[in-house]
């Protein structure tokens, strides 16, 4: 069903994915009454039907992307309580995996800088990783860190959901 298109609107957005919805949703909370998504199939018809959803801080060493993938994390497990349409947020847990010294070093890191941030991210050895998932090889592992509260979520309810909370 087609519908018509207002006249004007103070602030006009072009596409449905959950950027362009999280926008409208952010304006909107932020007090701006007059916006409009225009969406030329229909929502999340784009690219965002089909991304992985991971929700992680998993290789970010700068304070803005930290805060902004705690935030979405925040955001995204209490989005169904006020729109009533399901983020399909699960906290499951992340893994980032070392082979070699390097890249272990490169954990190490991050998780000093995000636990300053209040990341509760650990440090774990092989034998942690097989628990967690049994499935994995662990054989060539040094280390591994572990993020116990992000994990994955559902683009098209993520977006779905900021739109119906817009």
């Amino acid at each position: 069903m087609s519908q018509a298109l207002p006249a004007r609107a103070q602030v006009v957005i072009v596409g449905g994915g959950v950027i362009g919805c999280s926008i409208a949703y952010h304006l909107t909370k932020l007090g701006v009454k007059d916006v409009l998504l225009i969406e030329k199939d229909q929502l999340t018809a784009g690219t965002t039907w089909h991304a992985a959803g991971l929700i992680t801080s998993a290789g970010y060493h700068d304070d803005t992307s930290l805060w902004m993938a705690r935030y979405s994390r925040d955001l995204y497990s209490k989005l169904e309580t006020e729109t009533g349409h399901s983020t399909g947020f699960r906290p499951v847990g992340h893994l980032s995996v070392a082979t070699n010294p390097a890249r272990y070093e490169t954990l190490l890191r991050e998780r000093d800088f995000q636990v300053g941030y209040g990341v509760p991210n650990e440090i774990i050895s092989p034998r942690e990783v097989s628990e967690l998932f049994p499935l994995a090889r662990v054989d060539d592992l040094i280390g591994a860190s572990y993020v116990v509260d992000e994990g994955r979520a559902d683009p098209v309810g993520v977006a779905t959901s900021m739109a119906k909370g817009a």
